[in-house]
């Protein structure tokens, strides 16, 4: 949600004076010509509207759409602060623009007007990629792969990971998803946290999360697959192609993953879709659950939401999506693949959270909660004891 300063009659923003109607008129026109520039490549036109900031960090980024949109300007003398929505949507794969809050330093020349100073994100709101530097841009064949400072290789290396994913996701969920990925890959764990809008210790560890609406309708922009090249660089080949096909996961579920679905089952079926037809065991792919179990501490229940909270203990975090996983699993193997993907959505079109589990496991298994808890508990013990 865009974060922006109180306005007062549409013309003050963050505590200073009114701007008068000119002043904001010129700078919407200011910001109509520096966006028209990056949609034309006019590294010329660009200049005449302020600093070349941006400009360069974008060239690679295949862009559709880029505007502006001024919400507040305070002005004090030849100096002013514009808070503006900034709408973009990268060309072949958002069907939406992508909305972000942006401030902008300006400066007023006597001669030519006002120019940009700077450009930055509004309070509240995350970097976007090109606030990191120079992106790279690698197109896959069902993915683009956009990075700053990673050599181009290893951007390939991701494109080709990410298009094993998207056959590998819909021989799981089926076809009735955009079949695309965009992927972010900034050069630090520090570069995840700001397009997250997050502190790092967050996700100290996180391979990668997809950010996107839950029950988003189908003109939305597209998710975006943002990796942590920390984490993800120490996996082996296997753990790299599991977690793209996780996240791709999360992008084919979107429209159907509502607030009535609950993590472990989000989270839980991702990592079906990503570890099915990898060969890898329970106790090669659950060992935090196996250790638990080995102490004799079987889970009475399924984990709840607030035990997939990143930053907290990264034992019980991965307790929690192991149990999903198994829960999954079992419902994979005892009912088939294809009731596991019916129950998903029978989850996900409950009118609301409450009964949407219960409703959907009498519905669709013909098993009630208690029963099919018992059943998982005896599942862990025999694939995990």
């Amino acid at each position: 949600m865009l974060a922006l300063c109180l306005l007062t009659a549409g013309l003050v923003g963050c505590g200073g004076g009114p701007a008068p109607d000119g002043t904001r008129a010129q700078v919407q026109g200011l910001l109509d010509r520096r966006a028209a520039a990056i949609l034309d490549g006019d590294e010329t036109a660009y200049l005449r509207t302020g600093a070349l900031d941006r400009f360069r960090n974008l060239r690679a980024v295949p862009l559709a759409d880029w505007s502006y949109r001024v919400t507040a300007v305070r002005r004090t003398g030849d100096r002013a602060v514009a808070q503006a929505e900034l709408r973009y949507r990268v060309e072949g794969y958002d069907r939406a623009p992508v909305r972000v809050g942006r401030s902008l330093d300006l400066a007023r020349d006597g001669r030519d007007g006002w120019y940009v100073a700077s450009e930055r994100p509004a309070k509240g709101s995350a970097q976007q990629l090109w606030d990191q530097g120079e992106v790279g841009a690698v197109r896959g064949t069902d993915s683009l792969v956009l990075g700053v400072g990673q050599p181009p290789a290893r951007l390939r290396a991701f494109a080709r990971l990410a298009d094993s994913a998207v056959p590998a996701v819909s021989g799981a969920w089926g076809t009735d998803w955009p079949r695309h990925l965009v992927l972010l890959v900034p050069g630090s764990l520090t570069g995840m946290a700001g397009l997250l809008g997050a502190p790092e210790s967050s996700y100290r560890g996180i391979a990668a999360v997809t950010t996107g609406e839950t029950d988003a309708p189908a003109n939305a922009p597209a998710d975006r697959i943002i990796v942590n090249p920390e984490a993800y660089g120490v996996l082996g080949s296997v753990g790299k192609q599991v977690v793209l096909s996780h996240e791709a996961t999360h992008v084919a579920t979107r429209a159907a993953t509502t607030p009535a679905t609950p993590l472990w089952l989000s989270e839980g079926y991702a990592d079906w879709a990503g570890y099915r037809g990898s060969g890898r065991t329970p106790a090669e792919a659950a060992p935090e659950l196996g250790r638990e179990l080995a102490d004799g501490r079987v889970p009475q229940a399924l984990p709840t939401d607030a035990d997939f909270g990143f930053g907290g203990d990264a034992n019980r975090l991965a307790r929690a999506y192991e149990s999903g996983w198994m829960a999954c699993r079992m419902i994979a193997e005892r009912w088939g693949e294809a009731r596991l993907t019916a129950f998903y959505r029978a989850v996900g079109a409950h009118e609301g959270r409450e009964g949407a589990v219960e409703d959907a496991l009498k519905d669709v298994l013909g098993v009630s909660l208690a029963d099919f808890t018992a059943d998982w508990r005896d599942y862990l013990r025999d694939r995990l004891g």
